[in-house]
């Protein structure tokens, strides 16, 4: 048994906020955002809601695959940001859909999220158990920023990224994948008592480069692929910095990694869903094309993913 991405789809709010716009906020700058972090814009869901923005992106990939909702079995929504303490955001966008059967449930890893619980997915749908899963990574992140911090609230934005994944008889889009934590470092990136985000900025910078880099080259080698066949890398898109570095590191051109975090800022779990799907509308992605995936965030959780799309 395999894994076969039927389709993706997105949501972004329509509401921007841009640097200029946090000037008038914070004692910030354009020039200091850019420079630093390679944000120029963010998108803020001022009205809709969690579910909303996983359902309208849930909608689209499941119109990508040509599918509808009663095809699923099993919907797993990746997100730090969930619409209630409980039920779970699964159990709601299931329920906006018209999942009839199957199970739903919230996976909780950060910006790795998306990463991990296709993870999740994959096994499911080698074993037999799902035939059909949808894979939403969703943030409303604006909720938890301080909006008095100018340290991380220029970093983040909201949206929602969805996959439909399918079990098929023949080979597996998903070659490889390693996913990781390492719960001693949870204090680099954290949501203090208020529920703000708080981060060590230097410290993950150090930490996300050496880590992806470590979890890229272990897929690759598992996959038998060497970094020149790779046709794209998706990183996280924490920061423009990280990305660079990282390519470097990995010996990858940058015309070879995809980059938007200029236009949304981090949306952590709904950073490679919503860059996976805006590639393959652009044709920057094409069926057969290997993509190399990866992220980290806090826990600290980290990993990567090697698909054939």
């Amino acid at each position: 048994m395999g894994t076969t991405i039927k389709g993706t789809g997105i949501y972004l709010p329509k509401d921007v906020l841009t640097n200029f716009d946090l000037e008038k906020l914070v004692d910030t700058s354009d020039e200091w955002i850019t420079t630093r972090t390679g944000i120029k814009e963010r998108r803020i869901a001022k009205e809709e809601s969690v579910v909303e923005m996983s359902l309208k992106a849930s909608l689209q990939a499941l119109k990508n695959a040509d599918l509808k909702a009663e095809d699923i079995d099993v919907v797993i929504v990746a997100t730090l940001t969930p619409e209630k303490k409980f039920p779970s955001t699964g159990c709601l966008l299931q329920a906006e859909l018209g999942v009839k059967r199957g199970y739903a449930f919230d996976l909780s890893a950060a910006c790795s999220g998306f990463l991990y619980a296709l993870e999740v997915s994959d096994g499911l749908l080698k074993s037999g158990k799902a035939k059909r899963v949808l894979v939403v990574g969703v943030e409303k992140l604006s909720e938890i920023v301080d909006w008095s911090d100018r340290s991380t609230c220029v970093l983040f934005g909201d949206g929602a990224g969805a996959v439909v994944l399918e079990s098929s008889k023949g080979e597996s889009d998903i070659l490889a994948s390693r996913m990781f934590s390492d719960g001693n470092l949870w204090d680099i990136l954290y949501a203090d008592k208020c529920g703000y985000i708080k981060m060590k900025g230097r410290e993950l910078f150090k930490v996300a480069v050496r880590n992806m880099e470590e979890a890229c080259r272990e897929v690759l080698n598992a996959a038998e692929v060497s970094p020149e066949e790779v046709a794209l890398v998706i990183p996280h898109q924490a920061n423009v910095r990280i990305i660079n570095a990282l390519a470097e590191k990995l010996g990858i051109p940058r015309e070879r990694v995809y980059v938007n975090i200029d236009r949304y800022g981090n949306t952590s779990a709904a950073s490679i869903p919503i860059a996976l799907h805006e590639a393959v509308e652009q044709g920057r992605l094409r069926r057969g094309d290997l993509v190399l995936m990866t992220a980290m965030g806090g826990g600290l959780t980290w990993g990567a993913t090697l698909l054939r799309y």
